[in-house]
């Protein structure tokens, strides 16, 4: 049985980022995959990472809650906005106090790149913005994308991961966003 994850890092729960996790969940619940959710903005946490890598800040107990369903799950689940061609800072600080050397990734003594402690995980990044993807990817050069994808998910092992960009939101029309919904219910379906 696939675990699946669903991790929504937009702070408002009245937000289209929201239906679009209930819209993934849904698909998922269609293929009989074990679901969990974590909704960031409902955990209680210092976002700062207070010691850097120096030392460990102490682990609240729903950031210790949420490792264990990071660390069960097969297939995780992202579901932001990009703001300022980054993610919220809430989302932002529960992976600074998340991904963590010897949680997510271990260092190896004089080598470059650490040892990937999230093989064999998979992920979907559920995207929305107000700029147009070509926008982003010709003249922005996707900074959230790359960072989220390539400086975290595959930096600990998580691969594939695979993009879903909605855009632009702003102004869009309700069949519009129906669409997309839709569309969300059919990648929880097929767990991709």
């Amino acid at each position: 049985m696939k675990h699946v994850l669903i991790i929504n890092g937009h702070p408002d729960k009245q937000s289209y980022n929201y239906a679009l996790s209930e819209a993934y969940k849904t698909g998922a619940q269609k293929a009989n995959a074990a679901i969990s959710q974590i909704n960031i903005s409902d955990l209680n946490f210092n976002p700062n990472l207070q010691f850097g890598y120096r030392q460990r800040t102490e682990l609240e107990s729903d950031l210790i809650g949420a490792i264990e369903k990071i660390k069960n799950a097969n297939h995780l689940v992202w579901v932001f906005p990009m703001w300022w061609y980054g993610y919220p800072a809430i989302m932002k600080g529960f992976i600074d106090r998340t991904f963590l050397p010897g949680i997510t990734f271990e260092p190896i003594e004089g080598k470059p790149l650490p040892k990937k402690l999230l093989k064999g995980k998979t992920a979907r990044v559920i995207i929305t913005a107000d700029a147009p993807r070509w926008y982003d990817y010709l003249f922005m050069k996707s900074p959230a994308i790359n960072q989220f994808k390539k400086g975290t998910l595959e930096f600990c092992g998580i691969k594939p991961v695979k993009l879903t960009y909605i855009a632009p939101v702003k102004n869009s029309s309700p069949g519009w966003r129906e669409k997309w919904l839709e569309k969300v219910t059919v990648l929880g379906e097929t767990l991709k």
